[in-house]
């Protein structure tokens, strides 16, 4: 089998297989090794271009002189389509919100697809169609376009949403996954794992009860407030599929550096860990809707990190690493038994359909 090395769409460089033999796996959809290689292999060589090429959560676009646009687009399949703390139609707004985000633009406008299954009731999409509105308001955007189709009964769980999201970028403001440089601070908006957890437990699968509820949130007025206080913002991150540790390796390789990390450091509700030891889990992959990566000069780390705790969805920020020149595109953690462990992007699949 033959292999290419090409950059991906989210920044890493891996080997690509390139056997017309390949089957799609679910694991193809969880943001980590296998999403990479898939989109190295099809998808970059058919539609490359700069704002692809740069890897972020969204594609920056300049029409003229003057303008700057982030656009991000992202289909929405999760099952359930509620689970505790939110369901598919607030997931689907501030899913899409926060990647336009992440460039450190201020998302303006979403689109809405959705794709019904016959059968769905009607009481369930009004449902889904007013978690959307609350969510678009809480955000202060709008959904201005949209498009319906129905499908045949058993051809999907019951509804898909897509939404494509467009935000304005400041002239001069630059932040992006390529910008990390060594002596920046590693922030993390909050607790991690929360949203994969409220899924598997909504499914019924883990066997007991618990009290776990997604965070799935709009952090648009998060990353407003840190840019009014430091120019020292490099990059913002959402972690959503493959967890804090795959954004973490797609931000090294993007930026060329080794970022390190501290496991005390991080935070992690006692019920999402229970779960994740009873089942063989790593905090680290699984999924967030919620939180956010920032990584920004030392200089101003106190000043950020102060402003995010006073705002609703940063008031458990915490500094959890710091950027150093190598081993470039490596993430390494300090252990709490005091040794230092690669720490890799998401291999396979861990919890399906958690987006």
């Amino acid at each position: 089998m033959s292999e290419s090395r090409l950059p991906t769409l989210e920044g890493a460089v891996c080997p690509v297989p390139l056997s017309h033999k390949d089957l799609i796996v679910l694991g193809h959809g969880s943001g980590g090794k296998l999403s990479h290689d898939l989109i190295t292999s099809m998808f970059l060589p058919a539609f490359d271009n700069p704002a692809l090429r740069a890897g972020d959560d969204a594609g920056l676009v300049q029409p003229n002189a003057c303008t700057q646009l982030a656009i991000s687009t992202d289909s929405h399949v999760v099952w359930p389509l509620f689970f505790p703390g939110g369901d598919i139609g607030r997931l689907a707004v501030c899913g899409t919100v926060n990647d336009v985000s992440m460039l450190g633009a201020n998302p303006l406008y979403l689109s809405a697809g959705f794709i019904l299954e016959e059968g769905l009731e009607v009481d369930v999409l009004k449902k889904i169609i007013s978690s959307m509105q609350a969510a678009a308001s809480e955000a202060g955007i709008q959904i201005v376009a949209g498009d319906t189709k129905v499908v045949q009964k058993g051809k999907a769980d019951g509804l898909f949403i897509n939404t494509t999201g467009v935000g304005l970028i400041q002239p001069g403001l630059e932040i992006g996954g390529a910008l990390a440089r060594p002596g920046d601070v590693v922030i993390l908006s909050g607790s991690i794992g929360d949203h994969g957890i409220a899924v598997l437990a909504a499914r019924g699968e883990l066997g007991f009860e618990t009290d776990v509820h997604s965070d799935v949130a709009p952090l648009n007025h998060l990353v407003a407030s840190i840019l009014e206080v430091s120019d020292g913002v490099h990059v913002l991150r959402d972690p959503t599929r493959g967890g804090l540790a795959t954004s973490l390796n797609e931000i090294a390789h993007q930026s060329g550096v080794c970022i390190t990390i501290d496991e005390d450091s991080i935070p992690v509700k006692p019920a999402v860990l229970a779960v994740c030891e009873m089942l063989g889990f790593d905090p680290l992959y699984v999924a967030n809707e919620g939180k956010l990566i920032a990584i920004v000069a030392q200089e101003d780390a106190e000043t950020i990190l102060s402003t995010m705790r006073k705002q609703p969805y940063g008031e458990g920020a915490t500094i959890i690493g710091d950027v150093k020149e190598s081993p470039q595109g490596r993430v390494l953690m300090k252990t709490r038994i005091g040794t230092t462990r690669i720490v890799d992007m998401l291999a396979g699949e861990m919890l399906p359909r958690i987006c």
